[in-house]
């Protein structure tokens, strides 16, 4: 008989108490979302902000107080985005509560559930199977196999022992033990690691490299072109400091692109709040841009497909055998590994039951599942070693038509393995002897009944499918066949995939992936990267954690390891694999919605600039800052925030910046063309310049307005509205409000100038337009202005495996 093992009484509440007074707690290593006063000091403290609170500055040293109506804008810009943001983190912050697992630990003789920050030194901890380690610890009893790859980039599984140590960050990939810990908070490695470990790649994310880009060539921009002007004011033209400054920070203020910025992150924000409400857990909020731009989606059978509820359906005994002897030989190999029991083990330890099979069998010896190895096994009490598995794993290739023979009656859906006696196991826990077979396991998957009707979705809107599994391709093939996947008779077993070159061909041609190991999930993952694809992944297991991290974009189930929720940017909070068609709209809504507004705020960027560089040699300015707000609030302000939180659900396609600058270029070329007009026409006619800045502000609010109808169509009734009081605005501000705002009265014959100038500035923007509304792929001029503003900002990617 064995030795039996001493009972475990772990810390009593007094020395529990004692710790956390001496403050040895596992505190402060779990990546939390911002405080609020972060969340405000993120949003305030920009270099937008700050240009706009030193013009503000300028302008109230010259008195004119009604030109900083610009910081209303500012302002509301703020407060909208930190409110967003806010409501965003408690909404994240309790679904993160929700979904956090406890530790079970041993006080006063008792196993108890705590949440990972309480633990304290000298706790012990029982860890099984797809939990990750809380704190660094050393191994009291139990042999496991840990992924440290997280902490090394190494994907074999170390094996620990009693006295081995764990590292907090790893993940135990099977096995059960319990563990001392030994160190905790910033002492141990979780503080450093959790970054690696909740994963947060480099953002890949064509909004966020867009603005880089526009603020990069903003800052570059506007000092040059704002001591220029006032230069020019105070010197060539003899104009008073007060001119000056107000000329210089009206071509300023007009270059930034007021809230565009924060226009994104209320945006993301927003979508982000809204799936959490629909217990989806978004962990960083541009990964909603990338589900929405993904391609292919590679999906894990087990909790995406199926429900992960296991049953047996059939059992048959080899030839001379009673299947008695099949059954209590597999249930030997379950009660061996309870601790570590999957929804499989479960389904035969339950079927066990049901056939009042013994389950009180004195066990030796345990050798728990291993994904690489495909079987688990054990040694009772009277010697007999038996092990239960994969066929070829078990048995052989040679050996693969005994298991069929036996499996022919067995559905295509059901999952087979073999149970089998052998002669026992070495240091490595690999067989020894040949295996004599006992008899085969049908189990069977339920699949999920909103899963046809989900990949139905994905495959209207052109994204081709995978389905990678550990599991036999012939089962797999057949489940992906019931929910609806194409192609799902190309299947190839992954265990033939001997080299990368037989791999990397069969991600060409299979559609199911059988019997695949963690570390080719992640080389399938980088194969589909080198052929340009954006590649989505979902999984819920330790054996998915390579390619969740390799993937652009990861989701995980939050029944599942916490291995894979830690490395997964999305977190389905209910393990509803049906609300991928809500994130993906909702990404939709905000690219889509973004790259319209984002052309709004471009149009005033780009013609305050090129009409900086002209007034230097023609002066005036024609516009003061309390113009420029008024045409921040009619044609970009309050239609970019409407605008941006419509319902949206057309396909992403091409470049965001493309896309931005051929609807934002023509009208700004347009109001360009038709100010140089209007400034050189108001010189020789000796216009006054209450006159021409009157004109120049007529023109491009005229223009602004084509772009708002460009691009609202097809107009619903809310655009319609946007368009007729954005309309009404303007006309109320430049009559009833014309003093505030500085509009003078205009003679007949400046008037119907002004006229003639507004219909063929939207006559030649209208006209460019149509030349821009050609694909950006087939516009050279529009490709070398993308290829030049993105030259200075690096290409986003996303952190690839470590160790690579």
């Amino acid at each position: 008989m064995p030795e039996e093992k001493p009972q475990l009484s772990g810390l009593t509440s007094a020395e529990v108490a004692q710790r956390v007074a001496d403050g040895r707690v596992n505190h402060d290593t779990d990546v939390k979302t911002k405080s609020i006063p972060q969340i405000v000091a993120t949003h305030a403290f920009t270099l937008f902000n700050a240009v706009n609170l030193a013009m503000a500055s300028l302008i109230f040293f010259t008195g004119e107080y009604r030109n900083l109506l610009f910081l209303t804008i500012v302002g509301a810009n703020l407060v909208i985005g930190v409110f967003q943001e806010i409501r965003s983190k408690r909404t994240i912050d309790k679904l993160t509560i929700m979904t956090q697992k406890e530790v079970v630990v041993v006080r006063d003789g008792a196993d108890v559930g705590i949440a990972p920050s309480e633990l304290v030194i000298d706790d012990l901890m029982r860890l099984s199977h797809g939990d990750q380690v809380p704190a660094d610890s050393e191994v009291v009893e139990g042999n496991v196999y840990c992924d440290e790859s997280l902490l090394t980039g190494e994907s074999v599984p170390v094996a620990k022992a009693p006295g081995s140590p764990l590292y907090s960050g790893s993940f135990v990939e099977s096995g059960s033990l319990v563990a001392r810990v030994t160190k905790v908070g910033r002492e141990g490695f979780a503080a450093k690691i959790n970054a690696e470990a909740k994963y947060v790649k480099d953002i890949k994310s064509e909004i966020l490299a867009t603005l880089k880009a526009i603020i990069r060539m903003g800052t570059i921009l506007l000092v040059p072109l704002g001591l220029g002007l006032f230069l020019r004011t105070l010197f060539m033209e003899g104009g008073a400091v007060e001119d000056a400054i107000l000329s210089a920070s009206s071509a300023v203020l007009g270059m930034i692109p007021q809230g565009l910025v924060l226009l994104t992150s209320s945006v993301l924000a927003i979508a982000t709040t809204r799936l959490g409400s629909r217990g989806v857990l978004v962990q960083q909020s541009y990964c909603v841009e990338t589900l929405a731009r993904v391609d292919t989606l590679c999906l894990d059978k087990t909790g995406t497909i199926t429900s992960g509820e296991m049953v047996v359906a059939h059992v048959e005994p080899a030839r001379g055998l009673d299947a008695s002897a099949a059954v209590e030989a597999f249930a030997a190999v379950s009660v061996a590994n309870g601790a570590d029991a999957n929804e499989t083990a479960k389904a035969l330890l339950a079927y066990a039951r049901d056939h009042a099979a013994s389950l009180d069998r004195g066990i030796a010896r345990a050798v728990p599942f291993s994904s690489a190895r495909k079987y688990s096994g054990c040694v009772t009490d009277d010697g007999r070693a038996l092990v239960m598995g994969a066929a070829q794993f078990v048995l052989g290739e040679a050996r693969m038509g005994e298991a069929d023979l036996l499996c022919a009656g067995f559905e295509d859906i059901e999952r087979r393995m073999v149970v089998c006696e052998c002669d026992g196991f070495g240091d490595e826990e690999e067989l020894l002897g040949s295996p004599r077979l006992l008899g085969c396991v049908g189990i069977r998957d339920k699949v999920r009944d909103s899963a046809p009707e989900t990949m139905r979705f994905f495959i209207e809107q052109g994204v081709e499918l995978r389905v990678i599994s550990g599991d036999d391709p012939r089962t797999v093939s057949a489940i992906a066949t019931m929910a609806g996947v194409p192609g799902a008779d190309r299947y190839v077993d992954a265990s033939t995939l001997d080299t990368p070159e037989k791999l990397d061909a069969a991600v060409d041609e299979a559609r199911v992936f059988g019997r695949v190991t963690p570390q080719q999930k992640r080389e399938l993952v980088d194969a589909l990267h080198r052929r340009g694809r954006t590649v989505a992944m979902t999984g819920d297991g330790v054996n998915d954690v390579l390619a969740l991290r390799e993937a652009d974009c990861s989701v995980s189930m939050a029944s599942g390891s916490a291995a894979a929720r830690n490395v997964s940017e999305i977190v389905l909070a209910d393990n509803d694999f049906s609300h991928m068609p809500e994130v993906v709209a909702e990404g939709r809504r905000s690219i889509n919605n973004l790259q319209r507004s984002a052309s709004l705020f471009l149009v005033k960027t780009v013609f305050t600039a090129a009409l900086a560089l002209i007034c230097i040699f023609i002066p005036p300015y024609p516009f003061i800052p309390i113009q420029m707000s008024l045409i921040s609030t009619v044609v970009i302000g309050v239609p970019s925030f409407v605008l941006a939180l419509e319902p949206n659900k057309e396909r992403v396609s091409g470049n965001f910046l493309a896309n931005v600058l051929s609807k934002s270029l023509p009208a700004s070329a347009a109001i360009i063309a038709m100010l140089f007009a209007e400034l050189s026409v108001g010189r020789l006619l000796s216009h006054d310049f209450g006159e021409i800045s009157t004109v120049c502000m007529f023109i491009a609010i005229v223009v602004g307005l084509a772009l708002i109808y460009r691009i609202s169509v097809p107009l619903t009734p809310l655009r319609k509205a946007l368009l007729v009081s954005m309309s009404a605005l303007a006309v109320v501000a430049c009559t009833l409000f014309r003093d505030f705002f500085c509009v003078s009265w205009l003679p007949a014959d400046v008037f119907a100038a002004t006229v003639v100038l507004c219909v063929l500035a939207v006559a030649l923007f209208e006209k460019l337009s149509e030349r821009f509304d050609r694909k950006a792929e087939d516009n050279r001029a529009l490709c070398w202005l993308v290829e030049r503003i993105e030259a200075g900002v690096p290409a986003p990617r996303a952190v690839r495996a470590a160790g690579k």
